[in-house]
Order: C-alpha cells, then structure tokens, then sequence
C-alpha cells in the first residue's frame, strides 16, 4: 500500500470527528457558562441583600428602607429581573440585635437541571439601642 492509497481512505473522517465531538464540546461550554451565571447571580443577590440589611439597621429605620435600598441596589444589577420576593426580619443572635436581609429569586437556568430557585440572607449588625423593639420588625 502506497501513501497515496492510506489518504484515500482518511478521506472524510476530518468531518465525522467534527460531528462526534462538537456536541460534546458545546455541552461543557453550556455547562460552564450555567454554573457561572448561577454563581454570578447569587454573589449579586447576596451583595444587594447584605447592603439592604445595612440601610435597615441604621438607627430609626424602619423594614421599608431596608426593602426600598435592597431594591435600589438590584436596580443597577443584572440580576434584578429574577426576584420574586425580598423579606426583611429583625432577630437576636448571641444578644446582638440583627437586621437580616433574604431575597428569593428565580435560577436562570438554560436546562431543567439543578435548582430552579435560590434564598440568600445578608446580615448587618443594628445600631439601635433597643434590641428588635423597633416598630415595622416584628
């Protein structure tokens, strides 16, 4: 068998390797870019919810600062359109008076796979004197 007669037979099989492959490659680009637009998404939500927590637990605020900075924050961000529901609670953790923060969102998923929703909390410590006595918290 001549060379001339091994490309012959090769003919071709540059195509069907694309054709295997391809798929396969598209799947785990897919796959990366879910998991990082998850990831993306929640270290926003998280970001506006810790910043709502810290307006509402600047002294004499009541839960709707904290709700409308919240809502300020997701405003600027990309994440704003997924947002179902934004809670405000004030507690006692170790006798420190808190001011959490928890947003429920909707996952932007491109499959049926994984989570279809996700629940973050942000946390500030409370400036005021009185612990969780405040009107509007409980």
């Amino acid at each position: 068998m001549t060379v001339r007669e091994g490309d012959k037979r090769q003919r071709g099989s540059a195509v069907v390797e694309f054709v295997l492959v391809a798929p396969l490659v598209i799947l785990v680009f897919a796959a990366v870019a879910q998991v990082c637009l998850a990831g993306y998404v929640r270290s926003t939500l998280i970001a506006c919810a810790a910043e709502g927590a810290r307006a509402g637990a600047q002294h004499d605020a009541d839960r709707f600062v904290a709700i409308r900075r919240t809502t300020d924050a997701l405003a600027d961000s990309a994440a704003a359109g997924v947002v179902e529901d934004i809670g405000v609670e004030r507690s006692q953790v170790r006798g420190v008076s808190t001011v959490a923060v928890t947003i429920t969102a909707r996952l932007p998923l491109f499959g049926l796979l994984g989570p279809t929703s996700l629940h973050v909390t942000g946390h500030a410590l409370s400036e005021s004197e009185e612990a969780g006595s405040e009107s509007g918290f409980l």
